[in-house]
C-alpha cells in the first residue's frame, strides 16, 4: 500500500509483558435507619425492594498498569491527574494523538495510570458525601486553563492566538471532565500512599490538584517517590518550615500565566518552594522560547515534545 504524502510516520506497537487492574485504600462505613424504596432496576424489570442500610466501600482508589517489554529495570511511573479529571487525561489527547501514557512506555517505562477516590472507575459515594459535588462548566474550563482569555466563550475567536491547545478538539476535553468533591483531599492522598506502599519506589507524574498531593507523598514517603514531575501544580502544600524535601522533583510551567490573578499566585508558591529547596528545578516553558502552552501541558500540540523533555530529565535522576 502506498504511503499518503504528508502523513505521520507510523509508530512501532507498543509492547506489553503484561496488564492489569486493581482497586486499593478505601474503607468500609455502616448506613442505618434509612428507609426502603421500590425501584424498577431496568427496563421492563420487576420492581426491587432496596435496603440502603448495610456496609459500602467508600474511598478507594483505581489503578491500571502496564509493564513495558521489555523490562527496564528502572522505576515504575505513576501518572496522577488534575482535579475533576481522571486517568484519561494521559492517554489519547483530544485530537486523537498519542498521549504521554503511551510514550513513556515507548520509552521503557512502566506505568500505572490513576483514577483517584470518588473519580471514574474508583467510584464515587454521594449517599455518604452530603455536600454537593463541584461541576466546572465549560467556559470555566476553557479559561482557568488558559486556552482562551478570560471572560470569553469557547471559539477561534477568543482563543490565545499562539495557543498550543488543540482548539477544534475542545468538547473532548470538556467530555472529560467529571464531578468532584472537595473535601476529600486526605482520602485521595491515603490511596495514593497505599498506592506507593504496594508498587515500591516510583516516579510520579502529576497534575494541578494532584502536584499538592505528589508534594506530600514524597515528602510523607521519601524512598517510595524517586523523582516526582509536577505540571502546573495548582498549589504548593504547605510542609513544616524546617522541613527536609530533598526529592528530585521537577516543576513544569507553560504560557499566559499573567493574564489571571490566580495563576501568578501559583506561580510564586512554586517559585518560593524552589528557592527553599535545592532538589526542585522549575521549568518555565516561555523561558525556552516554547509559547502558547495551556494548562493542559499533556494535551497540547506539542505534549510529546514536553514529555521528551521529562523522560530526559527523569533518566539523569533514575539511570
Amino acid at each position: 500500500m502506498a504511503q499518503v504524502t504528508g502523513a505521520a510516520p507510523a509508530l512501532p506497537p507498543i509492547r506489553l509483558r503484561d496488564m492489569g487492574a486493581f482497586h486499593i485504600g478505601g474503607r468500609d462505613i455502616l448506613l442505618a435507619g434509612l428507609p426502603r424504596r421500590e425501584l424498577v432496576m431496568a427496563e421492563g424489570g420487576q420492581p426491587v425492594q432496596l435496603d440502603p442500610n448495610g456496609t459500602y466501600r467508600v474511598e478507594q482508589m483505581y489503578a491500571q498498569y502496564f509493564l513495558a517489554e521489555p523490562a527496564s529495570g528502572r522505576p515504575p511511573v505513576a501518572f496522577w491527574h488534575g482535579g475533576g479529571m481522571t486517568g484519561a487525561a494521559w492517554e489519547t489527547t483530544p485530537d486523537g494523538r498519542q498521549g504521554w501514557l503511551h510514550h513513556f512506555l515507548r520509552r521503557g517505562w512502566d506505568a500505572y495510570l490513576c483514577d483517584a477516590v470518588e473519580r471514574g472507575r474508583a467510584g464515587a459515594a454521594p449517599h455518604v458525601w452530603q455536600e454537593a459535588p463541584v461541576v466546572q462548566a465549560q467556559e470555566d474550563c476553557y479559561t482557568r486553563f488558559r486556552i482562551g482569555r478570560p471572560g470569553t466563550r469557547p471559539g477561534p475567536g477568543s482563543a490565545y492566538a499562539d495557543t498550543q491547545f488543540p482548539l477544534e478538539s475542545f468538547g473532548q476535553l470538556a467530555a472529560q471532565m467529571v464531578p468532584r468533591w472537595v473535601h476529600t483531599d486526605a482520602a485521595i492522598l491515603r490511596a495514593y500512599l497505599a498506592l506507593l506502599d504496594r508498587i515500591g519506589p516510583a516516579v510520579v507524574v502529576c497534575h494541578s490538584q494532584a502536584g499538592v498531593f505528589g508534594i506530600r507523598a514524597a515528602y510523607a514517603r521519601p524512598a517510595g517517590v524517586r523523582a516526582l514531575v509536577a505540571l502546573e501544580p495548582a498549589s504548593i502544600p504547605d510542609l513544616e518550615p524546617d522541613a527536609i524535601y530533598d526529592t528530585p522533583t521537577l516543576i513544569v510551567m507553560g504560557d499566559h500565566m499573567d493574564t489571571d490573578p490566580r495563576w501568578p499566585r501559583m506561580r510564586q508558591r512554586a517559585q518560593a518552594f524552589a528557592a527553599r529547596h535545592p532538589s526542585v528545578t522549575l521549568l518555565t516553558l516561555p523561558e525556552l522560547g516554547i509559547h502558547g502552552n495551556s494548562h493542559m501541558l499533556m494535551m497540547d500540540r506539542n505534549s510529546l515534545e514536553i514529555a521528551e523533555r521529562v523522560h530526559d530529565w527523569l533518566i539523569g535522576q533514575t539511570g
